[in-house]
């Protein structure tokens, strides 16, 4: 993941989305098996100049390592089926815990990716559904809002050992170092233990040299340095009424409308109405070696 900000005259970067459509075609298509890649991310890539722009912005303009990029994301995309990939695809449990949701806006306007770190422990009998999960996520904001950037937040609190899963931390690094061009604009993790420290100094590795700087670690105490007290919850000195509960599929600033009673739920939305009792019965259960049911958690 490069520092995007290097200056390229308009009629260069033209001719390099061209140099880079055409070796894409003889290099990458052209003697490759059909079915290769989703033919739909193919002819997006044909006529979206702004999206060829992104991955070679994402590469310093350098036509040969912005096509090993478009590789390696229309095989991921192709793998994940992320043009047919829609909310009845993934398990109802996962969306049910809460676990990773987009709410609210940093004070540069990037909309907010949570990840609720306390809710999650590694299995790998779930692991495609939970990457699923995030593609998912990724991939619906980016037909929304294409173009804008996203800050993702690590919410540590309460977290430990058992809450890290370093691939899949990995994966989700890779999802904007690899799978989405420029669309990090900055990863903080908020009220780290120290007894993770260990395990982040190798995630800044994973980021590389010349992105450490899009890595922030802040205290709750600092966090309003990056995020406003309205975006943020009462966890964090924040005053955000925003509570999540599904359905239904939380898409804008607040899943449900707030009033001055808090969040207002409808007659219909019956199982969100017991979500506090049902989110302490979630997080106690972690604790346990006995197996239960998908939809009480999610194992990372």
């Amino acid at each position: 993941m490069a520092e995007v900000g290097k200056f390229e005259p308009e009629q260069d970067i033209k001719k390099k989305i061209e140099e880079t459509r055409q070796k894409f075609n003889n290099e990458y298509v052209q003697g490759q098996e059909s079915d290769k890649y989703d033919s739909r991310d193919v002819d997006r890539l044909q006529k979206d100049d702004a999206l060829v722009e992104a991955y070679l912005t994402w590469r310093l303009y350098s036509v040969d390592d912005a096509l090993k990029m478009i590789d390696d994301s229309f095989l991921w995309r192709k793998e994940y089926s992320l043009n047919d990939l829609t909310e009845s695809s993934i398990p109802k449990w996962m969306f049910e815990t809460g676990a990773v949701f987009l709410h609210g806006y940093d004070k540069e306007g990037n909309k907010l990716f949570w990840f609720k770190v306390k809710l999650h422990t590694k299995d790998a009998k779930t692991s495609m559904d939970k990457k699923k999960y995030v593609a998912f996520w990724l991939e619906r904001y980016a037909k929304r809002e294409p173009g804008m950037p996203l800050t993702v937040v690590f919410d540590m609190a309460d977290s430990g050992i058992s809450n890290i899963d370093m691939d899949f931390v990995k994966y989700v690094i890779n999802c904007f170092k690899v799978y989405y061009p420029k669309f990090l604009s900055k990863m903080i993790i908020v009220d780290m233990p120290w007894i993770l420290n260990a395990a982040w100094k190798i995630v800044r590795t994973w980021l590389g040299p010349e992105a450490i700087s899009k890595l922030k670690f802040a205290s709750k105490n600092e966090i309003q340095t990056f995020i406003g007290p309205e975006y943020l919850p009462p966890h964090m000195g924040g005053t955000d009424p925003f509570r999540y509960s599904y359905p239904p599929l939380p898409d804008d600033d607040f899943q449900t409308p707030v009033c001055e009673n808090g969040p207002i739920v409808s007659e219909d939305d019956n199982e969100s109405k017991d979500f506090e009792s049902d989110s302490k019965e979630l997080e106690s259960s972690f604790s346990s070696e006995v197996a239960i049911e998908p939809k009480k958690g999610w194992f990372w």
